[in-house]
């Protein structure tokens, strides 16, 4: 099993989960998805809001004022939204008056949706953004009524030293849904794992962080946690996206709010392609893993845009359009790490051969490591890390990396990189930077651009790292032979008495072989 470090074992998340999940019934994870997450983000901003209602009380502050609460980057709650109004409706039904005077019949669903839009009312930065279809009839209330209960009864900034804890709870509810999604979930999420690997290599501590298929925002929230891990300051760093999809980036945003991040996703969701939200954009960092092998991307109208340097992607795959896209947006200084699927490292069809064999030779690529099967719930598709620095440490010069037998299984579908793989690769990056780097046959190899010219400008690592050294046992050549033909004859006999034995029993039934 994975470590303590890994999001398969940690213990309040799956309490949260456990509770969250009695609302499930026959509903699709894709819609409860954004039920569960919206109540475990209004249960917590409400828990917020009350230490520092309590805070200001015990001063004899005013606990009304807005700007008491927005000094300490707390969202203001409005009454009628605050988690005792909901507790006491968790299981009633009745008239009340709406925001505007008028009496309107209300259960725990029409509660909740109110207290969601008197919150977007008080908060600009949350407008339009959280969940508000509680009310629907497709929402069994009295399993809503039963998960209420059970979050009033939990007090969610107590149970951890920081204010990580929501984010933590509503990272790791996204993985769940991630699995039970499938393949629908790669619009949403990159496994953890994958983006500390890409945040511990570009370590971003301050500048301006981008992602132009940002999800569910997790490249930006494992920045600023990195940040943080390292005593910086998360205020150090500028975060900028954008996604194709409406609900993805509602999540996103709510994930920023969540953890104090103040991010620009653009005014909409819009296909990065065609309506680039941050045309001028030149980031220090990008971190990115965009949808593998999009076909259709190119209807023809982008042919002749400027982000092609190194030549127009085929339109049957979009991995150079999204790696040139990049590209295009790093600074003098900046710095890339994105997920490509494998193929990119090696194909040729379509002037994908070309654009990669310019990109080398512009001496872009700082390192490819190829990454461990079954990491994604999405997709059982090879994948590799690509790293790329317009100023490059060591000029001329890339770094391979074989990862591909890292990380335990954490059950039998998915695996999952350590702390310690993720620290390994860091540290060898490091390395390479400095120019300390030891050849390490089957992990890890500097590699000379010329070298890679003479494979065809190919950069599966695996031909550029060797083949890893058996240890010597011991056992002299002649005696190990003798002893293995032994084995290998005892066992060819053993083959012909089965053939034997099963001809016998299948001539007793009347079947002659």
């Amino acid at each position: 099993m994975a470590n303590g470090n890994n999001t398969a074992s940690i213990g309040f998340e799956q309490q949260i989960w456990a509770a969250a999940d009695i609302l499930r019934g026959n509903m699709d994870a894709a819609e409860y998805k954004h039920v569960v997450l919206g109540l475990i983000f209004l249960k917590y901003i409400s828990d917020k809001f009350e230490a520092r209602y309590q805070e200001l009380l015990e001063d004899d502050d005013d606990v009304e004022d807005k700007d008491a609460y927005a000094e300490v980057s707390i969202f203001y709650v409005p009454p009628i939204a605050r988690w005792s109004v909901i507790a006491e409706w968790a299981h009633k039904t009745g008239k009340i008056a709406d925001e505007n005077g008028r009496e309107e019949y209300y259960d725990v669903g029409g509660i909740i949706d109110r207290a969601m839009r008197a919150i977007e009312k008080e908060n600009k930065r949350l407008k339009d953004i959280l969940p508000k279809n509680y009310a629907r009839s497709e929402l069994d209330k009295r399993r809503l009524g039963n998960v209420v209960d059970l979050f009033t009864n939990i007090k969610m900034i107590e149970h951890a030293s920081d204010t990580d804890i929501l984010g933590r709870t509503y990272e790791y509810c996204l993985s769940k849904f991630a699995e039970l999604e499938g393949k629908r979930a790669g619009e949403f999420f990159t496994p953890s794992c994958v983006v500390r690997t890409l945040v511990e290599v570009l370590q971003p501590f301050n500048g301006r962080v981008y992602d132009p298929c940002c999800g569910s925002g997790g490249m930006f929230v494992q920045s600023a946690d990195f940040v943080s891990h390292h005593s910086g300051n998360i205020n150090n760093l500028s975060v900028f996206g954008q996604d194709a999809n409406p609900t993805t980036r509602k999540m996103a945003l709510m994930n920023l709010a969540i953890h104090g991040i103040e991010g620009d996703l653009g005014g909409y969701n819009a296909d990065t392609f065609h309506n680039d939200l941050h045309k001028t954009l030149k980031a220090d960092f990008v971190l990115a893993n965009p949808p593998f092998n999009l076909s259709d991307w190119n209807d023809g109208s982008l042919n002749d845009d400027p982000r092609w340097k190194y030549g127009l992607p085929p339109s049957g795959n979009a991995n150079f359009a999204w790696l040139q896209h990049m590209i295009y947006h790093l600074s003098p200084n900046g710095r890339l790490g994105m997920v490509l699927a494998n193929g990119s490292l090696s194909s040729q069809s379509g002037g994908e051969g070309d654009i990669r064999r310019k990109i080398v030779e512009d001496d872009l690529v700082e390192g490819i490591i190829a990454m461990p099967t079954q990491l994604f719930y999405t997709t059982q598709i090879p994948v590799s890390l690509w790293f790329i620095s317009r100023n490059k440490k060591q000029k001329g010069k890339t770094l391979f990396i074989d990862a591909r037998k890292m990380g335990p299984m954490v059950n039998r579908r998915l695996r999952e990189m350590t702390a310690e793989d993720i620290s390994r690769i860091a540290t060898t990056f490091e390395a390479f930077d400095e120019g300390t780097l030891e050849h390490v046959k089957g992990y890890c190899a500097a590699v000379t651009t010329e070298d890679i010219a003479k494979q065809d400008y190919i950069l599966t690592p695996g031909r550029y790292v060797g083949i890893e050294e058996q240890e010597d046992d011991g056992e002299p050549f002649e005696k190990k032979m003798a002893r293995l033909t032994g084995e290998l004859s005892e066992m060819f006999k053993r083959s012909h008495e089965l053939e034997d034995e099963i001809r016998k029993r299948l001539g007793a039934i009347g079947y002659d072989i």
